[in-house]
């Protein structure tokens, strides 16, 4: 910033207003005609996306949640409320038993991606087959993704796929539409609140597009998500509670591919571990670990261990990014 203003001597024109009337200009020049599909997770980026397609096109967007079995806990509920208000109709898949079969047996998580992208291109397919008019499929990859994946345009090598870059398939059905690639985290709440947006949509933490796919390591069951679902909203539930939720960036909890030897009443327990992660950022492209009290941790540790079966075993990542990615997996 200093390079750019006091020896380039540019100055600070650039203004979100600006950004939102030129995305929409060039949205409605570039797509003149038919329906454009939307996916929608409930996250920030798509909310936003969402936000500024309605703005430029109107009531040709068609906006779709796809159920996978692999959000949070109440989810697809409180999707549903956040949107109502807006000006288009959300249509819910429930295609969970479809996503979970696609994802038996798959350690790798690169594999999950692939595999979670091209199922997402399918169910968007079949779902378009309804609206004869649909033209384009539109998504909300951010600059991080694109980064991440090696999807610049550089020699960039790849530190993890997103299903909405990397873990597409190379032939789409439809031409992709994705405004907001070129956007930091920062920049699409600004571009949230411009668009007047709610705080609960634009202030929201961040959720990843493969949702707990890419938090249970290794193998993804119903019996996994259910371990990991639980804890994650054990974990959120007292960061809020606590008042230390808005002190972070994003925060979740990890079902680990590992078991631990514990003692539950008289007996010898061999259970899974979950490790909790929370951290602080501007951009998302650093992070450092959030410095939560022992006292909270250890609250967090004793409701998991106490309230969900199967997990005798709580640890807390500390690393920063890099050398990790705010991600496990």
């Amino acid at each position: 910033m200093n390079f750019l203003r006091k020896i380039a001597g540019l100055g600070n024109s650039w203004q979100m207003d600006r950004f939102e009337e030129t995305a929409s200009r060039t949205l409605q020049a570039e797509l003149p005609s038919g329906r454009v599909l939307v996916a929608l997770s409930g996250g920030v980026d798509s909310a936003v996306l969402a936000a500024l397609l309605a703005r430029a096109i109107g009531d040709r967007l068609v906006p779709i949640l796809v159920d996978t079995g692999l959000l949070r806990e109440g989810e697809v509920d409180g999707i549903r409320e956040a949107f109502a208000s807006f000006p288009f109709t959300l249509r819910i898949v429930d295609a969970s038993a479809r996503f979970l079969e696609a994802l038996a047996e798959v350690s790798d998580p690169e594999e999950k991606r692939r595999r979670i992208g091209g199922l997402f291109i399918d169910v968007f397919t079949e779902e378009a087959r309804k609206f004869p008019d649909i033209r384009y499929l539109a998504q909300g990859t951010i600059y991080p993704d694109v980064i991440e994946s090696a999807g610049s345009g550089g020699s960039a090598q790849v530190i993890k796929s997103h299903h909405n870059v990397g873990g597409l398939p190379d032939r789409l059905p439809f031409p992709l539409v994705e405004p907001l690639r070129f956007l930091f985290k920062d920049e699409v709440r600004t571009l949230g609140r411009t668009l007047g947006l709610p705080a609960r949509l634009v202030e929201r933490q961040p959720f990843p597009g493969p949702g707990l796919a890419v938090r249970v390591l290794g193998p993804v069951t119903r019996e996994s998500v259910r371990l990991l679902r639980a804890s994650d909203r054990i974990f959120l539930e007292e960061l809020e509670a606590s008042g230390y939720l808005g002190q972070t960036s994003q925060a979740f909890a990890v079902l680990l591919p590992v078991r631990s030897v514990a003692v539950k009443g008289d007996g010898r327990a061999y259970e899974p571990v979950v490790a909790l992660r929370a951290v602080v950022t501007e951009d998302f492209m650093t992070a450092h670990a959030a410095r939560l009290p022992v006292d909270f941790l250890a609250r967090v540790a004793n409701r998991i261990t106490n309230e969900v079966p199967g997990i005798s075993r709580v640890v807390y990542d500390i690393t920063g990014k890099p050398p990790a990615t705010i991600e496990w997996e």
